[in-house]
């Protein structure tokens, strides 16, 4: 088994939850990150011999050569993410999002192993009455879905690599993100006591972050039945409209009001359902369910009164 991973972006909201399982299950973990968002979100693992910070820009090749070096798997999950951010710092998105992780796969070793993260935000507006799969063509509608459809063009041409179209992912992390759909629902469900939708019928499919979490060590441990090979990961129960998300958020916190706000358009125009049976074919599924989720968020932001925090 491989046992040392470098992961980029680890201090963010999915990376602070992986870089934690991957220490309890015994793996050496090295972590780059600015800590730009959360200065603490892993701090409960400085105690752990096996796990290093560094705190570097993941664009500085000079260093990333040299960790790639001491490293066999690689998981660059460094970005700016989510539309709005990337619109607010163009250069920054396509230099960080794309033009690292290109830098990282022209230097890359053919032994070294590559798990990539990208959305499934790729597929843009997908038809009616159909999923989306791995063979849908690809039409992303924002800067950031184009430099993450970019970044996995470049890493799949590495042979030793599984690349993930992430469904829209939510829970609780040790970086939370309150920006993220269901998050921001259950967000205002109780701080606001009303959430107003645009556009209601927009569909999307959803993942909870441990899931997320546990997709990509069932990678590790599988590396060799899954490499080559791009997959979407998300919850199959959860492909629903906006409005049956919010419906869903009503049967657990009864206190807030639906307001659909008609002739308006959303800013995120994204509408597609996702099939994940080609990574469920290969034995991993998806399991924690948006009510579990929406639970667990509720008991969150009832001890956690902070505004609602975005990356932008």
């Amino acid at each position: 088994m491989s046992k040392k991973i470098l992961i980029t972006g680890g201090a963010g909201y999915i990376g602070s939850m992986l870089a934690t399982s991957l220490i309890k299950l015994g793996y050496t973990v090295t972590v780059v990150d600015l800590l730009k968002y959360n200065s603490n979100s892993l701090s409960h693992l400085y105690f752990f011999e096996k796990f290093k910070l560094i705190k570097e820009d993941v664009r500085n090749m000079d260093i990333m050569k040299i960790l790639i070096k001491k490293h066999d798997i690689i998981i660059p999950l460094a970005a700016l993410v989510g539309a709005p951010l990337c619109t607010k710092y163009k250069s920054l998105a396509k230099t960080t999002n794309f033009k690292a992780i290109d830098d990282i796969m022209k230097i890359i070793s053919k032994k070294k192993k590559v798990i990539y993260l990208t959305s499934n935000s790729g597929y843009g507006v997908g038809k009616k009455n159909k999923f989306c799969d791995e063979t849908s063509e690809l039409n992303p509608i924002s800067l950031y879905g184009k430099t993450k459809c970019d970044a996995e063009d470049s890493v799949i041409q590495h042979k030793n690599s599984i690349c993930f179209r992430l469904a829209t992912v939510f829970g609780c992390s040790y970086r939370m993100r309150s920006d993220l759909i269901v998050n921001n629902f259950v967000h205002r469900s109780l701080n606001l006591k009303k959430i107003e939708i645009f556009e209601p019928h927009f569909r999307r499919n959803f993942i909870h972050i441990r899931d997320v979490v546990n997709g990509i060590i069932f990678s590790i441990e599988n590396f060799d039945k899954l490499k080559s090979n791009i997959y979407n990961l998300g919850l199959s129960t959860a492909n629903i409209t906006k409005l049956q998300l919010v419906k869903k958020i009503k049967q657990h916190n009864k206190n807030f009001k639906i307001k659909v706000i008609k002739n308006r358009k959303d800013p995120d125009q994204r509408d597609y359902f996702v099939s994940n049976k080609k990574i469920e074919k290969k034995g991993f599924r998806a399991s924690i369910s948006l009510d579990d989720g929406i639970k667990e968020l509720l008991i969150y932001f009832k001890h956690n009164k902070e505004k609602i925090l975005n990356n932008y």
